[in-house]
């Protein structure tokens, strides 16, 4: 007997996989989904506890607390701001909301898997414009838009590659497209920046009505597990996105951790600095391993994408079985078209000095 039967732009999605966490009786180091190894603030896990009492009635669906403080910190309306479970949320919605069945979605080749499964939930069709050297081509992008492209992601810092393009180029690529294009600008990772608004996309959303920017607590803020997430841009797209968003997008205990940490600014300098640190380690110790095929791809985000020889007994294959087998968690993407490349989340102190020192016996055993 047949059963419910899927629409065709469905069955055409490839699951979004998450990073391992590793498995067996020792724990692994995870080092695969880039979170933030020092963990939240203090205020925001004391926050998470006192709220739990309240999580028999229902969240603020609005979250007007945690947008009135995001607009604070980053000088917004605060009517002009969306919050959702996790920016994923947000990001999956918008083809939803801007798209019809045909349409196009453009993206760059080696970006986030989200926004094709986000364009093919809706019927559209992904379109990857190359890149140059991993990073984002401007040029390149303009020229696989369509007549019939409703979107653009761009994120920036880009995740798996870490490169970032400047404001400059991010201002050109908006320029360049119709007025009927959403241009969506996801930063993610912009918190390990030292500038508040590294490549201008807060103010461009403030100013022009096809721009969205989206921002997480899942990375510095280090709140991953309890996904929250925020989105800002003209007031005609912020209403389309609450007309059709989850009634109750975050926790009560969630939206009382992220109200708290937004707070503790001191804990995402630190942990700033600290990524810093340990991101020019760990590139400095891949770059030592040039001579074995390995590169280090620029990063501005917390994780480093080291490439590898494509054959022989370092592979990228062969690398992450071998960091695995030494309890790394690491992130292999051949399903991103980068099955040369290893992506390794920044980790603690000790959790990097443990992956260079699991490279070089990798490598000395190769």
């Amino acid at each position: 007997m047949n059963g419910p039967t899927p629409n065709p732009w469905i069955t055409e999605i490839e699951a979004y996989k998450p990073g391992s966490a590793g498995s067996g009786a020792v724990k692994p180091v995870k080092l695969s989904s880039n979170e933030n190894p020092w963990g939240a603030s203090p205020l925001a896990l004391r926050a998470l506890a006192e709220a739990a009492d309240g999580s028999n009635r229902y969240p603020d669906g609005t979250a007007e607390k945690l947008r009135h403080k995001i607009a604070t910190l980053h000088g917004l309306n605060p009517e002009l701001v969306v919050c959702g479970t996790g920016s994923d949320e947000i990001l999956q919605l918008l083809p939803q909301i801007y798209c019809k069945p045909g349409d196009s979605v453009v993206y760059v080749n080696h970006g986030f898997m989200v926004y094709p499964i986000a364009a093919r939930r809706a019927g559209a069709v992904p379109l990857a414009a190359p890149d140059v050297d991993y990073t984002a081509d401007i040029d390149a992008i303009l020229a696989t838009v369509r007549p019939d492209t409703r979107i653009v992601y761009l994120a920036n810092p880009n995740n798996p590659t870490g490169t970032m393009i400047p404001g400059s180029e991010v201002a050109r690529l908006h320029a360049g497209l119709r007025h009927d294009i959403l241009l969506v600008l996801d930063q993610a990772y912009c918190e390990y920046l030292d500038e508040a608004d590294p490549d201008g996309g807060l103010a461009l959303a403030q100013s022009a009505n096809n721009v969205l920017v989206t921002r997480t607590f899942s990375k510095i803020y280090g709140l991953g597990g309890l996904r929250v997430g925020w989105a800002t841009g003209h007031a005609a797209i912020i209403g389309e996105i609450n007309r059709v968003r989850a009634p109750f997008p975050i926790s009560v205990p969630a939206l009382a951790a992220a109200e708290a940490a937004i707070d503790d600014q001191d804990f995402v300098a630190r942990c700033r600095a600290w990524n810093r640190e340990q991101r020019e380690r760990l590139a400095a110790a891949i770059g030592r391993l040039g001579n074995k095929g390995f590169t280090a791809v620029p990063s501005e985000g917390n994780f480093i994408l080291m490439t590898c020889p494509e054959t022989g007994p370092l592979t990228a294959e062969a690398v992450y079985k071998g960091l695995a087998a030494r309890g790394f968690m690491t992130r292999w993407l051949p399903g991103q078209g980068l099955p040369h490349a290893v992506r390794i989340s920044i980790g603690t102190a000790d959790e990097t000095g443990g992956v260079i020192e699991a490279l070089n016996d990798i490598t000395a055993s190769a």
